[in-house]
Order: structure tokens, then C-alpha cells, then sequence
């Protein structure tokens, strides 16, 4: 991970995107300066970094930076974790970002960037996928969001939230490890045509499609890179650079496996993956490239 900062600059990207995680919490056990500690290393390690580069910076919470989750009657089960990232964040609300709607940061917010290519702005919509349920408030919050003039004016709509829509790695093809009603969420941002949905906590690198919304699965920098689902290939630590074509409305990604520094070739991925709620399909692959064994293909978890 710190490698990778080092070469940010060097890189000079537009945007640097953070699919979440950026601290190692979710531990009852924590105490208040355990988890100040957390977020001291990350800004001392890697957000200065960012900064120092004046490289703007979009994230989205992870499981483990403040998760959401709820016990009985509804109370906050990681309440001062979630505090904690707050008062982090608020700290340094400048990240760099052209915010739209900065209410619900740093759990939920939009921000709109112009890239080198011309004046055209690429909306990005980001929200608390921290656990898998959404809240059917922030829900609406979003689809309003995507509704507006700003958003549908944008040349792209992109989406960031922790958990994916669907499942593409071992240890994580539980209903828990995935959005709630994916297929009808996936269906609210296709409405709005929401180009991307960008997504972590499965740890394994798979950019995916389903109907005509993209999915980036973004693999992991840090500890604890998985397997993939139906798949044999090794565990990757994994970066992916994102070429956003405003004249096509298109992006192209360029992965690396971080730890050989070598490009990974898509074509060595799953050509599908079948998980609890439903299937997704490799971003070359069409439904009618599929064969009838991979179209009768089932989850077998």
C-alpha cells in the first residue's frame, strides 16, 4: 500500500478513488485511542501523501473503517467507530473533490470533477454500503441525486459503495457480504443511467457487467486479498488505473497485480460468475457469448 502513494504522484492521475477499508476496525474490543491510532497511521502513512500531491481524493466507508451494522431495537453496534471516522473525516473534509452535496459526509455525498480532456463533468455519487443494507432513506437521497439536472448533465454517473451488488469472491458469497436487492438496486441506477458501480470488501479484482450498468470489483492493496469464485488463479494484491473517455462515454481499465507490477489480463478471469443472487458477466462478454453449460450454471456455495 505505501509503495502504491508513492507512485500516485508520479502518475499523476485526475482522481484517486478509495472503495473503502481504509482502517483495520469492526472489533468491539477497540478502545477510543486504539482507533485514533488507526486513523492517525492511515493520515500520517497515506492520506498526506495524497494531499502533499494536491491529487483530489474520493472514498467511500468500508466494514472497517465505521461500519453500520445494528442490534437489537436498532441501536448502532460500532456507534463510537463510526463517531470516531466522522470526526476524522470532518477534520479533513477537504479532500480535493468538487463537492454537490456534502450533507452526509463522510457516510454519503456527490461531488462532480472535470477531467484534462475538456469541461465535461463526470458526476460521482457515493454512498454508506458499509453493510449490506442501505438505507431505504439514503436510497432516496440517492435516486434524487442521480435524478438531478447536475447529475444528468454529467457526461458519466459513477457510484461508490463498500459492499458490491453481487457476490464474485470466496468467503464472501453470503447474502450478509452483498447489497441488499441488488438486482433492484442495480435496476434504480440503470434508470438514471448510472455508467459504474465501483465496489471493495470482496477483496478480488473482476470488472464485471450486468445489464447495461458496469462493475468494478476492486481487488485489495492491503491484507487480506481473496480468491476469486470459480476460479483457480493465485490471490492478487491489485491497482486499477481508469481511463475515462468523455468523447465515448467509456472507460478502459488498466490493472496491475502489485505485486509483480505486471498488467493483468482480463481474459484470464472468470468469464462469468455465479453467486447467491445471481450471476455476473465479465465486462468482454456478452449473454450471447455464453455457452448453455454457462447458461444453466447455478450457485453452489
Amino acid at each position: 500500500m505505501l509503495r502504491t502513494v508513492e507512485y500516485l504522484p508520479q502518475w499523476e492521475p485526475d482522481l484517486v478513488l478509495c472503495s473503502g477499508d481504509m482502517v483495520a476496525g469492526q472489533f468491539p474490543s477497540l478502545t477510543r485511542a486504539e482507533i485514533e491510532a488507526m486513523w492517525a497511521a492511515f493520515d500520517r502513512n497515506i492520506a498526506q501523501a495524497i494531499r502533499k500531491a494536491k491529487l483530489p481524493y474520493g472514498f467511500t466507508i468500508g466494514n472497517h473503517d465505521a461500519s453500520g451494522a445494528l442490534g437489537l431495537g436498532g441501536k448502532e453496534l460500532f456507534a463510537q467507530e463510526r463517531e470516531l471516522a466522522r470526526a476524522y473525516w470532518n477534520t479533513h473534509a477537504d479532500t480535493g473533490v468538487n463537492f454537490v452535496d456534502q450533507a452526509g459526509f463522510p457516510y454519503f455525498y456527490t461531488f462532480a470533477q472535470k477531467f484534462a480532456q475538456g469541461q465535461d463533468e463526470v458526476f460521482f455519487l457515493v454512498w454508506d454500503a458499509s453493510t449490506s443494507r442501505i438505507p431505504p432513506e439514503q436510497l432516496d437521497w440517492a435516486e434524487k441525486a442521480l435524478a438531478s439536472d447536475r447529475a444528468q448533465g454529467a457526461k458519466l454517473r459513477i457510484v461508490t459503495g463498500h459492499l458490491p451488488l453481487y457476490a464474485v469472491a470466496v468467503g464472501r458469497e453470503y447474502l450478509g457480504e452483498i447489497v441488499e436487492n441488488g438486482d433492484r438496486v442495480r435496476q434504480m441506477l440503470e434508470k438514471y443511467r448510472v455508467h459504474t458501480y465501483i465496489s471493495g470488501h470482496h477483496h478480488a479484482y473482476y470488472p464485471a457487467h450486468k445489464g447495461t450498468l458496469q462493475l468494478l470489483h476492486s481487488g485489495a492493496l492491503g491484507s487480506g486479498a481473496r480468491p476469486l469464485l470459480d476460479s483457480r488463479l493465485p490471490v492478487t494484491k491489485t491497482l486499477t488505473l481508469i481511463d475515462i473517455s468523455l468523447a465515448k462515454a467509456d472507460t478502459v481499465y488498466t490493472t496491475y497485480n502489485m505485486t509483480t507490477q505486471e498488467v493483468i489480463d482480463m481474459k484470464t478471469l472468470p468469464r462469468q460468475i455465479v453467486g447467491p443472487n445471481g450471476y455476473v458477466l465479465r465486462r468482454d462478454i456478452n449473454e450471447s457469448d455464453l455457452t448453455p453449460a454457462e447458461k444453466s450454471a447455478e450457485f453452489s456455495g
